[in-house]
């Protein structure tokens, strides 16, 4: 039996001792209250985590994000859906406006070029370069089409090869779908700006980009397998597993660990204790990692004093 089917398990049986227990009173009300909270406790497990800080006048929801899915992946529903409806503005990772999406890619381009008379390959030793054209003929892409990209960029290529191969659409992704379905009237909230994190690669160090390309170049059929594991995690809602995948995955690069986590989970810590101060609702989604793990958003929150509660 899995940890989650456990604890559904456990849930239940406590139901029903608590119904027996109340069955020899007539207060169908109480029985009802029972009934109701240990539903309650079982739909707080089912589907991708979701958390609720909050004090007497504000409330803000944690929900944790997949950006590219496959088109059969349910998880728009109960609480979630709930949750955004209550909500007053939606918070992403960076403004989701379609023009600025699109823009997007421009600006990654034009900071992802190698300069003039450099080329990827010339940049990696002999050890590097076998490794690098192994992975790439997996895959069938040839050396030259990405000899004139940085390192960290040539890594977004490939992972993107990966997931549309694998089946994953970034229009299936958490973000596009709250953006099409959040109700009319509700603000947009942006934690970040696109530069910044394209920052968070770009300013690297060379060795490790070269790091980076290569986690993502070296084997790829176990990148796709690690990928289809997060993505039934994260559906469950097992997000201490979660974590503990995805710090396996960031550990061999403590600097890119820190700044594609660490740095971005403490800054947004402190966005929310301000958020605090503003009366109202607001529904934060950004990328499941960053709420699982170790020096976890809800790791910052508690440092800070602020309790967090699991609502899914």
């Amino acid at each position: 039996m899995t940890k989650s089917n456990l604890f559904k398990s456990t849930v239940a049986g406590l139901a029903l001792v608590a119904l027996q227990a109340c069955s020899t009173l007539p207060d169908e009300a109480a029985v009802a209250a029972v009934a109701e909270e240990a539903a309650a406790e079982l739909a707080a497990e089912s589907g991708p985590a979701m958390w609720k800080v909050a004090d007497e006048d504000t409330t803000i929801y944690l929900f944790g994000t997949v950006h590219a899915l496959p088109a059969d992946v349910g998880w728009y529903s109960g609480p979630v859906k709930t949750a955004l409806d209550s909500s007053g503005s939606l918070v992403t990772e960076i403004d989701m406006n379609p023009e600025v999406i699109a823009a997007m890619g421009q600006t990654i381009a034009a900071k992802g070029m190698l300069p003039e008379g450099q080329t990827l390959r010339g940049l990696m030793n002999a050890e590097q370069l076998a490794t690098y054209e192994a992975g790439l003929a997996q895959m069938g892409i040839p050396p030259e089409a990405l000899d004139s990209l940085e390192p960290w960029f040539a890594a977004i290529n490939i992972t993107q090869v990966l997931l549309q191969s694998a089946g994953y659409n970034g229009e299936n992704g958490v973000e596009k779908v709250l953006e099409e379905t959040v109700k009319e009237g509700t603000a947009r909230v942006a934690l970040e700006t696109v530069d910044f994190q394209i920052s968070i690669f770009d300013e690297l160090p060379i060795e490790n980009q070269l790091q980076f390309l290569l986690q993502a170049v070296e084997d790829p059929q176990a990148g796709v397998a690690m990928l289809d594991k997060i993505i039934a995690e994260w559906a469950e809602g097992d997000a201490e597993t979660l974590g503990a995948m995805l710090q396996e995955a960031n550990a061999q690069d403590q600097l890119i660990t820190s700044r594609l986590f660490y740095e971005r989970n403490a800054n947004w810590a402190v966005w929310i204790d301000e958020r605090l101060d503003t009366p109202g609702t607001a529904f934060m989604a950004v990328g499941a990692g960053h709420l699982a793990g170790e020096n976890s958003v809800q790791d910052y929150l508690a440092q800070r004093g602020i309790s967090v509660t699991r609502v899914q």
